[in-house]
């Protein structure tokens, strides 16, 4: 889990597993875990240093799971919702938070195990990623012929710092490529588009940014 939920919680955690009023018929069982298994098994599978397969791994948490999912730093993505549009996006919808945090606001109970869903197989092990080559765009790029992309990736971005990628069309019209805000290293990776985007030339691609970094924009064959 994240820095917060390590250091607010060095506490001995069955504390926070002391009995709460429950007035929520959200389940630990139903609900909860199906959205556990969906988003956060990546990161928490059992062997991991905070597991979050059972329930009994998962409640000491509860509160700290509340409080990551709120800022939106679990799971770790970084792309803010509605700036471009990206496969393989783990970030949990509006309506998944509401019930987790309600869950937990509820008293975070467990619910009966005949609901329970199979745990998920254990999610294979990633090969390291290699960087992607493409235009490695600072502050503004004007394209000299038409251009496909398929995926940017921030370069030389500080943690901390904030990133906005837009493409101006030769008619004015604007479309937003990725912003990534409050970033983290391991946001460090290239952001795919769920549909490549055709962009013409005479299109400029810009970048803004604090402190000042780099895109990389991959791009697929140029259409003709």
């Amino acid at each position: 889990m994240m820095g917060k939920m390590r250091i607010a919680l060095a506490l001995v955690p069955g504390l926070l597993a002391a009995h709460e009023p429950i007035t929520t018929k959200l389940t630990w069982t139903q609900e909860i875990s199906r959205i556990v298994y969906k988003r956060c098994l990546a990161c928490h599978y059992t062997g991991s240093q905070i597991p979050l397969v059972t329930y009994d791994e998962a409640r000491p948490w509860a509160k700290a799971i509340r409080d990551e999912v709120l800022e939106r730093r679990m799971p770790p993505w970084g792309a803010v919702k509605g700036f471009g549009e990206f496969r393989d996006d783990p970030s949990l919808t509006q309506p998944e938070i509401d019930m987790i945090v309600n869950w937990v606001e509820g008293g975070a109970p467990k619910g009966d195990d005949i609901y329970l869903p199979a745990v998920p197989p254990a999610p294979p092990k990633t090969a390291p990623v290699r960087p992607a080559r493409g235009l490695t765009v600072r502050t503004e790029l004007k394209l000299k012929a038409d251009l496909t992309v398929a995926a940017i990736r921030p370069l030389g971005l500080d943690a901390g710092g904030w990133m906005q990628v837009l493409a101006t069309l030769p008619d004015g019209s604007v479309r937003s490529l990725l912003w990534l805000r409050d970033y983290r290293k391991d946001w460090t990776r290239a952001y795919q588009l769920r549909e490549p985007l055709r962009l013409p030339a005479g299109a400029r691609i810009t970048v803004h940014s604090a402190p000042p970094a780099a895109a990389v924009i991959s791009s697929v064959t140029p259409a003709r």
